[in-house]
């Protein structure tokens, strides 16, 4: 199997409670000081219709340090962050503007006008620096972990600007020692806020180049359905993912019984992924769910039926594993035979798939992560609203016919199957 590294970043907090009185006092002047530089920065910045670069130039800074305490050091590492925040909150539109001059460019005269109007009504708000956390890096920070005092160790401040020095003693846990155990290098960089500290810790990634390209189904009642055959559902307490939501939904929302269960469907989730085998994997394939919700009315039930999380998880738990992941639509996956092609609606009914063309019976949630694994053409917004599912149509493979053919109605011919 050949392999190729990539680099991972994970992050950890830990509790500044450790520190005296006089210590978070000039943490917080500091904090506050520099959230009003990075408030300036992001004001002169939110004005300027020119490409904004990475690093500030000399006279801005030089403009802004005339109105700050801060080391120069300090109010670079202000504009910096400035500079990502506003380029962050205006990518989208600058992607919309390259887009709209590209189908002006090749004569799409039609397309760009949508794309303009979009453009024209979208308007952004100025981002909220209130909650800026100071992203400082090995210039200011000097982290000691030999522990030779009762705490685990000592994060060294400097370069801050009036005279400030000092020396934050922290206490590691148990997500703190997982990283480090799991060879995971600690980063010199930190980020800073009125409560925690937060740790960047570094790791090389093997990416998987050769291997099964593996599909994976997600539902309420079988959490994850794989296309090799492997099922989770029931874990060794007896529980299933819609067991827990039944639970949750007969708890009063905010209770410590409500946050139990919370909890509760957190660590299923994990012990879930961890049933997953990912041996000789290279790919996987998975549905890519998005406002499932939105503007229907459904069982509080299935309203704490957290796909998010659970997206989230796995996606984290494949690229630690050096597996790519693939997002792709779930239009019709479960509604296919994964045996002869054949898209209806009628096939499936509930958790039973059986196909009325070839006959073929199988689990619905299986059946729909074996074609998630399949390298299937997309279908188009125009194919769906034709709503060729209700009569039947064929959905071959890209090496295959072409994506949907001429559907005739009951008396469809099995001849004409892939």
């Amino acid at each position: 199997m050949m392999l190729n590294s990539r680099s991972m970043i994970r992050s950890t907090k830990c509790t500044l409670k450790y520190s005296n009185a006089n210590k978070l006092s000039a943490l917080y002047k500091f904090i506050s000081e520099y959230r009003n530089v990075v408030s300036l920065f992001v004001d002169e910045l939110w004005e300027t219709n020119d490409k904004i670069s990475k690093f500030l130039p000399k006279e801005m800074t030089e403009n802004i340090s005339n109105n700050s305490w801060l080391s120069a050091r300090a109010i670079q590492c202000a504009g910096k962050q400035a500079s990502g925040i506003v380029r962050g909150c205006k990518k989208k539109q600058d992607k919309r503007l390259f887009m709209i001059n590209k189908l002006n460019s090749d004569g799409c005269f039609k397309q760009a006008r949508k794309l303009q109007a979009i453009y024209d009504k979208v308007k952004i708000s100025k981002p909220n620096i209130n909650n800026v956390e100071p992203e400082l890096d090995s210039r200011f920070v000097n982290i000691n972990l030999k522990g030779e005092t009762s705490f685990d160790g000592w994060v060294r401040l400097s370069s801050l600007g009036n005279k400030i020095k000092l020396e934050i003693p922290f206490k590691k846990h148990k997500h703190f020692n997982k990283l480090s155990s799991n060879n995971f290098k600690l980063k010199s960089g930190i980020r800073l806020s009125n409560k925690n500290i937060t740790f960047m810790f570094e790791k090389e990634v093997e990416k998987r180049e050769e291997g099964t390209t593996l599909g994976i189904d997600i539902g309420q009642k079988t959490t994850l359905s794989c296309s090799n055959g492997q099922m989770v559902d029931v874990d060794n307490h007896n529980h299933t993912y819609q067991t827990i939501c039944k639970k949750l939904s007969r708890k009063k929302k905010g209770s410590k019984g409500f946050q139990r269960t919370e909890k509760h469907r957190s660590n299923y989730i994990g012990w879930c992924l961890n049933q997953l085998n990912l041996s000789n994997v290279a790919v996987v394939q998975r549905e890519n769910i998005r406002n499932l919700r939105k503007y229907k009315r459904i069982s509080r039930n299935l309203s704490h039926w957290n796909y998010g999380e659970l997206f989230e998880k796995l996606d984290r738990k494949l690229v630690d594993s050096g597996v790519r992941v693939k997002k792709l639509s779930p239009t019709y996956t479960s509604q296919r035979c994964s045996n002869c092609g054949w898209v209806r609606k009628k096939n499936r009914k509930g958790k039973q798939f059986k196909c009325d063309q070839c006959g073929f019976t199988m689990d619905s949630d299986l059946n729909a992560s074996m074609n998630l694994s399949l390298n299937l053409k997309p279908i188009g917004k125009k194919e769906r609203l034709l709503q060729k599912n209700r009569i039947g149509f064929y959905w071959n493979e890209v090496s295959q016919e072409f994506i949907v053919s001429d559907t005739q109605k009951i008396n469809f011919v099995v001849d004409k199957k892939p």
